[in-house]
């Protein structure tokens, strides 16, 4: 495969770290398998009992081979099984989580909200065990409750409304405006679709048909890490200046199994379904 060009979109990054400055947060990126190992292949933490341990138990296994005795099988237990309703401060079950974002999402907020790809009803973004009030602190009988929080892209307010896990009913609703939450998943490959149906992506496209040899179409041939992105007095063009009251992502797109793409400078604003190229 012929080396790979800088373009004016960047350069492939091979895995080290991509530092991000200015208005966006630091991301730093190493590549699965090498966190933590040192020359010999051990990862940091382990100590030398621990190894010493594993040696021993291989030894053991040998000796009983060579007894004669048969070395019975791993066996590996299943996961106990997982109730539908947790107890006191325990996380979230799969069915708490399904039936607080169901409660949640009322007949009249999903008319009225607009999703990251522009259909009817908010952009789903979380669902986290809510706080106590402070006269439940300790209460084994304390109600559990979900926060449940929703992304309208119609307005770009932030939507948190707390249910109640055991009555089912939504007992507090909030909406801010200017506050922006992690990204999720579907507005990260939204973004990147954007991305690469947009002009601006076209150092992408060709930076991955260099590593690949193939043609760049569909978010799911990368994989994705995004930051969201704020605008700041001189650190941007004017088409971004909106960014922090719109949901504007920076994407860090990689090629799966293969290197990073230096993407840094463009920023994708999901309200607006713009891009733009920021100022260097």
């Amino acid at each position: 495969m012929r080396n790979i060009v800088h373009r004016h979109l960047g350069k492939m990054v091979a895995g080290t770290t991509i530092a991000v400055a200015g208005t966006a947060v630091m991301v730093a990126v190493t590549l699965p398998g090498t966190a933590g190992a040192d020359d010999n292949g051990t990862r940091a933490g382990q100590s030398a009992p621990q190894a010493a341990g594993a040696a021993g138990a291989a030894g053991a296994g040998e000796a009983a081979a060579g007894s004669g005795r048969a070395v019975p099988p791993g066996v590996v237990e299943a996961a106990p099984a997982e109730g539908q309703q947790g107890e006191g401060r325990d996380p979230l079950t799969d069915d708490e989580l399904q039936r607080a974002e169901k409660i949640a999402l009322s007949r009249q907020l999903f008319r009225s909200s607009e999703s990251v790809d522009g259909d009817r009803g908010p952009q789903p973004l979380g669902v986290d065990l809510a706080e106590p009030e402070a006269d439940e602190v300790g209460r084994p009988d304390a109600p559990r409750r979900a926060d449940v929080t929703f992304y309208d892209y119609r307005d770009d307010t932030l939507v948190t409304r707390t249910v109640d896990l055991g009555t089912g009913k939504v007992v507090a609703t909030g909406t801010q405006h200017g506050v922006q939450p992690p990204l999720s998943r579907a507005e990260k490959a939204e973004a990147a679709g954007l991305l690469i149906a947009d002009p601006l992506g076209s150092g992408l496209k060709a930076d991955y048909k260099d590593a690949t040899g193939k043609a760049l179409t569909s978010p799911d041939q990368l994989q994705l890490s995004g930051a969201v992105y704020r605008a700041a007095p001189g650190a941007q063009p004017a088409a971004l200046d909106q960014c922090g009251e719109h949901r504007c992502v920076r994407l860090f797109p990689k090629v799966k199994n293969g290197p990073w793409v230096d993407a840094r400078q463009l920023v994708i604003d999901l309200s607006a379904r713009k891009i733009a190229r920021l100022d260097r």
